[in-house]
Formats: C-alpha cells, sequence, structure tokens
C-alpha cells in the first residue's frame, strides 16, 4: 500500500474520531502521523524494512501497528471499526471544506444529516442557520463549499496526479519492455488541476506494456483495453489512458495529445498557410503526403519553421507568435533554483529542527536558506513571541557557524492583520534578515479591504515578500477578492517580491498573476514553504507554475548566486537599517 494511501487512512480514522468525541491527543497523534506520511519521499515499506518506522514524528507503537496492518493486508481493523459506527456520507460531508469533523458531529447530531445532499438541501432551507455554532453566514458558506466541491470534483490537483503519473512511468518501466515513455496533456503542462492522465509509449512489444500496466497496484479498474491503448481508473479515481504508437510517430503524438487545444490549433492553422498538413502522426507535404516530421516535436516545430516551444506555455497566449520571432523567454529551471527564502522549523509548526532543514538545503546544492516561522498571531501554528523569536537566533548562529557555506538566514512569516498592519513591531523587523508577510485570517473581506491590508504591507519598509497573495487552496478555499493589479503595481514601486508559493495546493502567485508580475516589474520568488525536509521537493510545481507564466531567471530573486543575493539585500533601500548576515 502506498504512502498516500495510508496517510488517507490515518486522516480517516482522525476524523472519525473527532466525530465521535474521542480525546483530542489521540487525533492529533492520527493527523500528525497521516502528515508524516503524506510528505515523506522514501515509502513507508522501507522505513519498516530498516526497523525506522517509530522513528517517524507522530508515529507512536499503536499506529506503528496499523500502518504495519495495512502493509500487510492493504486493511486496518479499527479504521473498519469505525467506519461501521458511522453511515458513510459523513466521511463525504468532510470533502466540502467548511465543513470539519466538529461540524460534521454537530450536523449529525442535531439534524441527522448523513450526506452533502442532505446538508445542501438543509442550507437551501435555511435549517443551519439557527443551530448554535453556526449561523447563516456559516450556511452560505457551506452552499459555496459545496457548489466549489461539484466544481472540482473532476479534477485532481497536481499532488495527486503528478505522483500517480511518475509511478506508473517507472513501474512501466521496470515491468515492461518500454523504449520511450512520457506524459501527456494537462499534466505535461503543468497545469493546476488535472482532469485525466495521457501518457505516451514507443515499444517493441506493445502488448506486453498493456499487460504490465492494466495489472500494476495503482490500477482499481480497467475500463478498455486495445492492443495499443489501455484506459484504467486508478485507486485515487484518476482515469489514466496509456497509448503505445511508433517511434517514428512519437514526437508528433506527444506535441498532438500535450495540447492545448487552442495551441495545436494555432500550429494546424501555420501548417495549412504553408501547404503542410499536421497530426499525431507527424507533419506531411499537403502535395506529396510525404512525411517530414515526427520523430521528435523538435523536428515538428522545426519543419514549422520555430524553436521547440516548452509544454507549459503552449496555450495560444502569444507563444506562437513569440516562437516566429525567434523570441521565446528563457524560462526558469528547478536547477536554477539557489535557496529557499521561506520553510519553517520546530520554532514553530515545522516538522524538523533548524539543522536537520539546513542539512537538507546543502544536500540540494542551496546556498541559501530563510527560517520564515510564524509570528504570535498564529497559536495554532506555535507562533514565536519576541522572547522566543531571538531565542531562535542562538539556534541559527550556531547553524551558521557549523555550515558556512550556506547563508541561513533569519526570517518570519508575520501575519498581515485586518487593518493591514503586521503582527511584529518594526523594532522587531528590522533585526531580521528576510520578512515574508501572508494573511491568514479574515478571507472573507471585500476586494477594496482585502487589497487596502497588502497595500499597507508592502509599504512597511521591512517586508521582503508577500507570501502566497491570494491565500487559495485548489479546490478546498477560493482566493480572497483583491485587486491584485493595484497590488503588483505597489510591490513594483516598492521593491517587495511576491512569493510562488510551490505546494500544489496553493501554487499562488497563479501563472496567469506572476505573468503579469514580470511584465510590471515585480521580483519573484518560489519557495516551498517547507515545514519537512521533504517539502524541499515541492520546488518543481512552483517553477513550473512560474514557466507557466512566462517567468525567466532574471525575474526570480532566490535565482542569485549567493553573493549576489545577500548584496541585493543590502543594496536595497528598505534594508539601509541594518546589515543583513553574510
Amino acid at each position: 500500500m502506498s504512502n498516500r494511501k495510508i496517510a488517507e487512512v490515518l486522516a480517516q480514522i482522525a476524523s472519525l474520531l473527532e466525530i465521535k468525541g474521542e480525546n483530542p491527543f489521540k487525533i492529533r497523534a492520527y493527523q500528525k502521523a497521516a502528515d508524516t506520511l503524506a510528505n515523506l519521499t522514501e515509502e513507508v515499506s522501507a522505513l519498516r524494512a530498516r526497523g525506522e518506522l517509530r522513528s517517524l514524528p507522530g508515529v507512536g507503537a499503536s499506529i506503528a501497528e496499523k500502518i504495519e496492518e495495512l502493509l500487510d493486508t492493504g486493511k486496518c481493523a479499527h479504521h473498519r471499526e469505525l467506519l461501521e459506527e458511522f453511515p458513510s456520507g459523513l466521511l463525504e460531508m468532510l470533502q466540502v471544506s467548511e465543513v470539519g469533523p466538529k461540524t460534521v458531529k454537530l450536523l449529525y447530531e442535531t439534524l441527522g444529516i448523513a450526506s452533502v445532499a442532505a446538508l445542501e438541501a438543509a442550507a437551501q432551507a435555511g435549517r443551519l442557520r439557527n443551530i448554535r455554532g453556526l449561523g447563516e453566514k456559516t450556511e452560505a458558506n457551506i452552499l459555496k463549499g459545496i457548489e466549489r466541491r461539484r466544481r472540482f470534483a473532476e479534477r485532481f490537483t497536481l499532488a495527486v496526479a503528478y505522483p500517480a503519473a511518475m509511478e506508473i512511468v517507472e513501474a512501466l518501466r521496470r515491468r515492461a519492455p518500454v523504449d520511450k515513455i512520457s506524459p501527456a496533456g494537462s499534466l505535461r503542462r503543468m497545469k493546476e488541476t488535472i482532469g485525466d492522465l495521457d501518457l505516451l509509449v514507443t515499444s517493441i512489444d506493445p502488448e506486453k506494456v498493456m499487460e504490465a500496466f492494466a495489472t500494476l497496484p495503482i490500477v482499481r479498474e480497467v475500463s478498455a483495453r486495445g492492443p495499443t491503448k489501455t484506459t484504467v481508473i486508478s485507486e485515487a479515481g484518476l482515469q489514466v489512458d496509456v497509448r503505445v504508437v511508433a517511434p517514428e510517430e512519437f514526437g508528433a503524438a506527444l506535441l498532438y495529445f500535450t495540447g492545448s487545444k487552442d495551441h495545436n490549433i494555432r500550429l494546424r492553422d501555420l501548417a495549412v498557410r504553408r501547404k503542410l498538413r499536421i497530426n499525431e502522426y507527424g507533419v506531411f507535404n499537403l502535395k506529396t503526403e510525404k512525411r517530414l516530421g515526427g520523430k521528435t516535436e523538435e523536428e515538428m516545430y522545426g519543419v514549422l519553421k520555430m524553436p521547440w516551444i516548452p509544454p507549459e506555455i503552449r496555450e495560444d497566449s502569444g507563444e506562437v507568435e513569440a516562437a516566429l520571432k525567434n523570441a521565446l523567454p528563457d524560462l526558469v529551471e528547478a536547477g536554477g533554483i539557489r535557496g529557499d527564502l521561506h520553510v519553517h522549523s520546530n520554532w514553530s509548526d515545522g516538522k524538523a529542527s533548524i539543522e536537520e532543514m539546513v542539512r537538507a538545503a546543502r544536500k540540494r546544492g542551496y546556498e541559501y536558506l530563510a527560517f520564515c516561522d510564524h509570528s504570535p498571531a498564529q497559536p495554532i501554528a506555535n507562533g514565536l513571541s519576541v522572547e522566543r523569536l531571538r531565542k531562535r537566533q542562538e539556534e541559527i548562529l550556531g547553524a551558521r557557524k557549523k555550515h558556512p557555506d550556506i547563508a541561513v538566514l533569519a526570517g518570519t512569516e508575520v501575519d498581515i492583520r485586518g487593518d493591514g498592519a503586521l503582527d511584529y513591531p518594526d523594532e522587531v523587523l528590522a533585526e531580521l534578515d528576510f520578512v515574508v508577510a501572508s494573511i491568514h485570517t479574515g478571507w472573507k473581506g471585500s476586494a477594496e479591504a482585502n487589497t487596502n491590508r497588502l497595500l499597507k504591507a508592502i509599504s512597511n519598509p521591512y517586508v521582503s515578500a508577500i507570501g502566497h497573495p491570494t491565500g487559495r487552496l485548489i479546490g478546498q478555499r477560493d482566493p480572497i477578492e483583491v485587486d491584485m493589479e493595484k497590488v503588483l503595481e505597489a510591490a513594483a514601486k516598492a521593491g517587495v517580491a511576491m512569493e510562488i508559493d510551490s505546494h500544489p495546493d496553493r501554487l499562488d502567485l497563479k501563472d496567469t498573476h506572476a505573468r503579469r508580475a514580470k511584465e510590471l516589474g515585480v521580483k519573484l520568488v518560489i519557495d516551498t514553504d517547507s515545514h519537512h525536509p521533504d517539502g524541499f521537493d515541492l520546488i518543481h510545481f512552483g517553477v513550473s507554475t512560474a514557466r507557466r507564466g512566462w517567468v525567466s531567471p532574471s525575474d526570480v530573486l532566490n535565482s542569485l548566486p549567493r553573493k549576489e543575493f545577500l548584496a541585493a539585500l543590502r543594496k536595497s533601500p528598505r534594508r539601509r537599517k541594518r546589515q543583513v548576515r553574510s
């Protein structure tokens, strides 16, 4: 059983225990264990084989036994017993972002609501507003949450789709005679949500590929199977198509099935004007029907007299015109990110120490790292008082001495309050190297109020960047209403960077906002908001979002080499009152 599936079971146990009214510490233990497994890059089965299962954060003896039971049998008796105590629709209700376990418990015990359908009907009839602790506003938010869930019901975030695709790719390479293999479709373009997965393969034995694919452990159901194409439904409910194509057609098929549809239409129109025909099998001379290309995408674009266009920008948003003028942007790459400017340690809500995070950053070759633990306004995240913030500095100074090859920066993720004021006074912010200001509360404010909050934060002379600026959680929480044009213009004028948070549930700034930021001259920081060393791997998603926004290395603050980056911080007039540590 995969880490993700085990994490889902543990998270469900936590939710069911909360609905049941069990001990909060027991509930939190399951939640923490679920978070730990969901963020592991190594298979938990390997940790078990080394006897290291109980060394994982949140995994004590009892939870370790349940993980082992899941690994051995694919089932957990405790989980099944809890499921039998309640209607199955209660877990479905938890998929509505505005409804947590306590609310589910309240609704079930008060009104007997045990499904999303019943919840929606009750909310539409105005039956929730009179329940103590809910009210009319909560009722309206629940209806919005149900509509949002419906809107995303057929879509999957990159957090689900990307690992599933990589797992299939690696499994097919091991189990079948695969030559070339690549994801296509919206996943290859790294759109923030994915409808289904398309994978293209070349092989000397297509039937063996089909057999290997149809029998993968990740497969829940085989929907259709043929000699060169098979469709399955994965454990997570994701539809996956695998096609085997001829080697001489691989580039053409990859181009066609990657899309986007609008990009392909532009290429087809361009081909017709040049007396060519382009399709999933190649590019052909219209008169002679001679194949002029198809083996690689570069060959396909070359026949159309343009350079290869990166998949992330194939959205008919000016990329064809830029290619024809040989003016495509030099897009940022994950390997070009030289440091992470927003990570958390166990001083706040992180799962690892400063030392552990520094070691992981050094292993990635990073040249600098900024610890931005939460400010006091986030007690649930163990936000740091001024005294604890200064105490943390001692540990950071120790890490600097121990690891002189990486610049360890003292920072904060300071809350932007409702009136735009920051959660630390200026004299405290002045002591820090890097300040990320973020909104964590007051999501329902008006566009004017939210815009003013961000503008006031940007005007503070010690703010380095605005963190996850719209606060969205894809498919779970809508972005705040905000005049992004005003915010970006102010950031450009003030020299404040805007963050692209790389977590696949955030990707905030989104691609279109990142592109506009670039146009206005706003510097971007691509960060992971990591709470554990494994979180550094998420940088790939943030970089992909930046690439979709046509972002180049020169637009990204943390693509600068260490010396240049620290010099840029020192030279900034917003930092003139103090010296940045080197």
